[in-house]
């Protein structure tokens, strides 16, 4: 194996290079209630980690459309072809029982085992460094999601551009408990205030003013409005290969290779898709493999060449590892225009 020395990484507690990669604490299951509402009981073929595997669709830590309970529930809200839908997740044993109400739900159910990596194939998956094959041991069950729902990953995606993640996090959960819709459900109500995303109609009347208290600059709030006017033909990139998916999404005025990158990899599940023109990805996979942590876009994808058709996936367990370049500078400057 090639790269600098490694050390297998002890802490267990989730850290932000983690988090980005999608590490998310899941409590273990209780017995879901007996409720009036739709169900579906699914058998996984493989491990299955649910936190990891959707943890990637969290936007922040409260982010409104995703939680995760004490009982060791996964809870979304989306919008989904058929209407507004609520989806809760749990695993036992092997076993996952899902839950979904409003009139997403025979949708969300469907799609079940899309979203939980049943799509995903890991086996042409081989460890070239010593890092990323500890990273698979230590993280077994991590699959790949495919949600389906291209405009509730692009957006956010968006709102993430040229900002801090919190900031980011900050307008998404905004814009949807002042825009979206309560989650159908018990997910809707004081306990959880789940909230199901505007559909894009709604996106597109926004008044400025409210882009603005949120802290999103024009250009990102033209982006958003510009791709909610073509929802339709954005969603249909769900069904795509991933590089004519990007090529959809690219069309878009704004919409750039990170952001389509961002989106593809949740909502086609694309192993192989990896994120360029990100401030820190670089860095972080070139001193995790070669204790470069000045690394470009050109030498983190030389770096990653090995790994080719499974780039992506790579990328997420170097994340995972936790090693990432230690701290020399401030971090990104928060700036807040809803104050100016």
């Amino acid at each position: 194996m090639a790269g600098r020395r490694y050390t297998p990484r002890t802490q267990t507690s989730p850290t932000r290079t983690t988090v980005r990669a999608g590490e998310t604490h899941v409590p273990p299951a209780a017995p879901i209630p007996h409720q009036t509402t739709a169900t579906r009981t699914y058998t996984p073929p493989a491990p299955l980690h649910l936190g990891l595997t959707l943890g990637p669709l969290r936007r922040g830590p409260a982010d409104p459309t995703f939680r995760t309970t004490p009982d060791g529930s996964i809870w979304r809200a989306s919008r989904t072809p058929q209407g507004p839908g609520t989806l809760r997740i749990t695993e036992r044993d092997g076993t996952v029982q899902a839950q979904a109400w409003g009139p997403g739900a025979d949708w969300f159910l469907s799609e079940l085992p899309a979203l939980l990596g049943e799509l995903d194939d890991p086996a042409p998956f081989e460890p070239r460094h010593r890092l990323v094959a500890e990273s698979v041991r230590r993280r077994a069950g991590l699959r790949l999601t495919r949600t389906g729902l291209v405009l509730e990953n692009l957006i956010p995606s968006i709102l993430e551009q040229k900002i801090t993640t919190d900031e980011a996090y900050r307008a998404w959960r905004l814009l949807l408990h002042r825009h979206g819709e309560p989650a159908p459900g018990p997910a809707g109500g004081q306990d959880l205030r789940m909230r199901v995303m505007p559909d894009p109609r709604a996106w597109t009347l926004i008044p400025s003013w409210e882009w603005h208290r949120a802290g999103v600059d024009n250009k990102r709030a033209s982006t958003i409005i510009r791709a909610a006017q073509v929802a339709r033909r954005l969603e249909e990139a769900a069904g795509m290969e991933p590089v004519q998916a990007r090529a959809r999404l690219e069309l878009v005025p704004g919409i750039g290779p990170w952001t389509s990158a961002e989106t593809i990899q949740r909502t086609n599940g694309a192993p192989d898709e990896v994120t360029t023109g990100d401030l820190h990805l670089p860095h972080t996979v070139g001193f995790a493999l070669a204790g470069n942590r000045d690394a470009t876009d050109e030498e983190m994808l030389e770096l990653l060449a090995p790994y080719a058709g499974q780039r992506h996936r790579a990328a997420r367990l170097i994340l995972l590892s936790g090693v990432a370049p230690p701290r020399r500078q401030p971090k990104m400057r928060r700036v807040n225009i809803a104050e100016w």
